[in-house]
C-alpha cells in the first residue's frame, strides 16, 4: 500500500496542478554537457510549472539613466518591452520586487519600500559552495561599447517601470530573501541588466539566489550584457550578450523568452 500511495502521489500532484486554471507553464531553455568534460554541450528546452502566488519578478537594476551612453540606450528598449510583462504578471498575482540598486534614498517614503522592511528579518541560510566559472567574455575595462567614463548617472529606476503601491522595491538580498520565504515564494524570474554583472553578482540575483536555494529563471530578451566589441572575444555587442545567457544557462540557471511569459500569464 505505502508502495502505491508513493508512486501515484505524483501523479495525482499533476493531475491536479493541470486542473488548477491559477498555474502557469514556462517553456524553458538550458545547457547540458551530455559527457562530463568534453566541452560539448547541447542546448535542451523543457516545460517547467510555477504557481504565480508562490513566484517574484526581481528587475535588477533599470536605472534612470547609465554612465555608458550606449547602456542607456538599451535599457531604455528594454524598459518598453518590459513594462507590459510586469503589468501582466502583477494581474496574475506575481510579486514584483524593483531592485535598482543604489538608489535606495529616491524611496525613502514610498509604500513599496516601507512594505518589504517590515518583514521579520533573519539570517539567510549558508549559501551552497558552487562553482562559478570564468565568464566568456572580456568586461575587466567595463564593457562600454560607446567609449564613455564611469560615474554615478542614475538616481532612480527607469521611469517607463511603473511601480505599484502592492510591489516592493529594495537592493539587498537578504531583505528580498526574508520577504521571499515570509510570502511564501519559491521561484524568482530575473530580469534586467546587466546580465555579466549585476544580473549575476548583486545580493540579490542569480548567484547568491541560487546558493540560497532560491530556483532562479531569467528572461533571456530582457536583459542586456556590458560588453565592448573591442574586447576579447571581439564579437558583436548581441553575440556577447547571448554568450553571457548561454554561460548561465550552463551553470546557473534556465531561460525564458517574454513572449511565452506572458503567453503563460495570459
Amino acid at each position: 500500500m505505502r508502495f502505491l500511495l508513493l508512486t501515484t502521489l505524483p501523479v495525482l500532484w499533476a493531475a491536479l496542478w493541470a486542473a488548477d486554471p491559477s498555474g502557469m507553464n514556462l517553456r524553458l531553455r538550458s545547457r547540458t554537457e551530455a559527457f562530463r568534460a568534453s566541452g560539448q554541450w547541447q542546448e535542451v528546452h523543457f516545460d517547467h510549472a510555477l504557481h504565480p502566488k508562490q513566484t517574484a519578478i526581481v528587475i535588477c537594476d533599470m536605472w534612470d539613466k547609465h554612465w555608458c551612453r550606449g547602456a542607456t540606450d538599451r535599457v531604455n528598449q528594454l524598459a518598453v518591452k518590459m513594462n507590459p510583462v510586469l503589468e501582466a504578471a502583477r494581474k496574475r498575482g506575481i510579486t514584483i520586487v524593483h531592485a535598482p540598486s543604489d538608489t535606495m534614498q529616491s524611496y525613502t517614503s514610498h509604500p513599496a519600500r516601507l512594505a518589504i522592511k517590515r518583514f521579520p528579518q533573519r539570517a539567510p541560510p549558508q549559501p551552497l559552495d558552487l562553482a562559478d566559472p570564468k565568464l566568456p567574455i572580456d568586461d575587466a575595462r567595463g564593457g562600454c561599447d560607446t567609449g564613455d567614463k564611469q560615474y554615478k548617472a542614475w538616481s532612480r529606476q527607469h521611469s517607463g517601470l511603473r511601480i505599484d503601491d502592492r510591489d516592493f522595491i529594495s537592493d539587498n538580498g537578504p531583505e528580498i530573501y526574508n520577504m521571499l520565504r515570509a510570502l511564501g515564494i519559491r521561484n524568482i524570474v530575473i530580469m534586467g541588466v546587466h546580465t555579466n554583472m549585476c544580473v549575476l553578482n548583486r545580493t540579490f540575483a542569480i548567484k547568491q539566489m541560487t546558493k540560497w536555494g532560491i530556483p532562479c529563471i531569467l528572461v533571456r530578451d530582457l536583459t542586456d550584457a556590458m560588453y565592448d566589441p573591442e574586447d576579447a572575444p571581439r564579437v558583436t555587442h548581441q553575440a556577447g550578450t547571448e554568450l553571457v545567457i548561454q554561460h548561465i544557462e550552463k551553470y546557473w540557471a534556465p531561460t525564458v523568452l517574454s513572449k511565452d511569459l506572458l503567453a503563460a500569464l495570459q
